[in-house]
């Protein structure tokens, strides 16, 4: 099997697995009802950028598919994202993926809960429907990941006027060039009523591992005048400043995170780092 097919077979899993989700959650509160209560939820913290010039979303991820288990199952997720705001970080992502990832929609509502309305949290996912969506700032979040490369046009264009709708900020995450391109399409048609900001993930997803060099390779393709976010990889205060020179402005941090006695201290670095290179 090729790589690509690999790749391909990875995101139709992970899709079809969210669809089964979304089937279940819809037995038993239908989209009305949920549109109802994702609209009457409090409004959450909007996404706010520090004028020193490099961000991190901190990550909540209980299980990474390419490295095993990276908390102990009793853990508080709240006081970590806690600790994550404390440190500077601009929002928090939380893997809500059950099968892969041991992730919870509970863990979202647990986090914002925490948060207090400091900093926003993402809801970090294989979203395929908008009713994921609505589920999420049902939950408190106030952004969610689109995967490009995983969706019709269609069901991003779907997934992006629900967002707009609920006043969610969208991670836009690409892999190549080809997601690049689509992604500054999407930026054009949707940034002047939707935060938008871009990553770059440069995770193999045919092997799960990190491929290095391909953040400062896309680099030279990411969008203008438009944040743009690299994901996985970034282990230290040394990969911030790499990628700061590279054109990253903001750098997405999980599994580093997840595995370190410090976590406000790796934050700091990581922020004290890419500012000082930005």
């Amino acid at each position: 099997m090729s790589a690509a097919a690999s790749n391909a077979d990875f995101l139709q899993a992970m899709a079809q697995s969210s669809r089964e989700r979304v089937a279940r959650a819809r037995a038993t509160c239908g989209d009305g009802a949920l549109r109802a209560l994702a609209h009457a939820a409090d409004a959450a913290p909007r996404l706010e950028l520090s004028p020193l010039g490099f961000d991190l979303i901190a990550e909540v991820k209980r299980r990474s598919p390419a490295v095993g288990q990276l908390d102990n199952r009793g853990e508080d997720v709240g006081a970590r994202a806690n600790d994550y705001a404390i440190a500077g970080a601009a929002a928090i992502s939380v893997l809500t993926e059950p099968t892969r990832f041991d992730g919870e929609l509970s863990h979202l509502r647990e986090v914002t809960a925490a948060l207090k309305g400091r900093v926003p949290a993402m809801r970090k996912d294989f979203l395929v429907d908008p009713y994921q969506v609505y589920e999420a700032r049902a939950a408190g979040a106030g952004g969610v990941l689109v995967i490009l490369r995983m969706l019709e046009p269609a069901q991003v264009a779907a997934l992006l006027e629900t967002a707009a709708e609920v006043r969610l900020f969208v991670l836009l995450e690409a892999f190549d060039e080809t997601d690049l391109r689509f992604a500054a399409t999407l930026v054009r048609e949707y940034g002047a009523r939707l935060r938008l900001l871009v990553g770059v993930n440069c995770r193999d997803l045919s092997t799960l591992h990190v491929v290095p060099g391909r953040l400062e390779t896309l680099a030279t393709s990411l969008p203008r005048g438009i944040p743009c976010v690299a994901e996985s990889g970034v282990e230290s205060g040394a990969d911030a400043a790499r990628l700061a020179r590279a054109g990253y402005q903001m750098a997405l941090v999980g599994s580093a995170l997840m595995r370190t006695g410090d976590r406000i201290g790796l934050a700091r670095d990581l922020l004290s780092a890419g500012r000082q290179c930005g």
